[in-house]
């Protein structure tokens, strides 16, 4: 009894699975090539290797144009806020007195540097920070330098009033508000006859507090001034017992420091 051939029984000589592929239009050879070769392997993964690597560097480079837009655009907005803040407290700077180891001086003194000692701005503001700050303080402004960075630091002591003995005073809550490879300085002017400002460097001993305090700002590699001249109005010139009704000329006087004469010795006579 005959039986009917499989599918892997030979039909005179030939498999029905090389018939198939005979009718398919494959040959042996093509069959043999149904993967990819070692070359073709090799001539993917160095395209694919230069695809990464093009994207790679792409990525970088935009993200450092951002880093470095990023960075200017902070440095921009602190200054804005340290010209504020500087704007605030030269603004309400106090016509007061306070005691110094030699005596009863102005509330206001302007230190060019000196070595190692660096330049600083000390006076009495009432222009304080914080929702808990409603009296006046004391403000240091300092200009420090480290290596090749220079720092505008803030720091405040509460003020105790004229009794208080400035050198001993603890100043507090530092606060950086410029800092960079700049040149940073103070001028002070007062009015001088016919209304022309004098400017000068230092501010010390004097019996009226500056009209005006402008920053000096240098970039040291580009020379540019990244502010121009910034100049803070003080708008006190006299002490708030001037301001009172019944206030008489000499107001001004009883806030200022009392100036004692010269001792004047008498030599015994002949």
């Amino acid at each position: 009894m005959a039986t009917t051939p499989t599918d892997y029984e030979r039909i005179d000589g030939i498999s029905t699975v090389s018939v198939i592929l005979l009718v398919a239009g494959a040959t042996e050879p093509a069959r043999r090539r149904d993967g990819f070769t070692l070359i073709e392997v090799l001539a993917a993964l160095a395209i694919s290797s230069v695809i990464i690597v093009a994207t790679a560097a792409l990525i970088h480079t935009v993200a450092r144009n951002f880093d470095r837009g990023t960075r200017g655009v902070d440095a921009a907005d602190r200054l804005v806020l340290a010209v504020e803040r500087l704007a605030a407290d030269f603004g309400s700077a106090r016509f007061v007195v306070w005691t110094m180891q030699s005596g009863p001086a102005l509330a206001f003194r302007g230190e060019q540097a000196n070595g190692e000692k660096p330049g600083r701005i000390m006076f009495v503001s009432g222009a304080g920070i914080g929702s808990a700050s409603r009296t006046d303080e004391v403000v240091s402004l300092t200009i420090e330098r480290a290596g090749g960075v220079t720092r505008l630091v803030r720091r405040r002591a509460a003020w105790t009033g004229p009794d208080m003995l400035i050198e001993r005073a603890s100043m507090r809550d530092p606060v950086v508000l410029i800092e960079g490879n700049l040149d940073i300085s103070f001028l002070f002017a007062r009015l001088a006859a016919g209304g022309a400002l004098v400017w000068s460097p230092t501010w010390i001993g004097e019996t009226t507090l500056p009209r005006f305090v402008r920053l000096n700002m240098r970039d040291r590699a580009t020379g540019a001034d990244p502010v121009g001249e910034a100049d803070f109005i003080v708008s006190a010139d006299a002490p708030l017992a001037c301001g009172r009704p019944d206030a008489g000329l000499d107001c001004l006087s009883r806030a200022l420091p009392v100036l004692k004469p010269p001792a004047v010795s008498v030599g015994s006579s002949g």
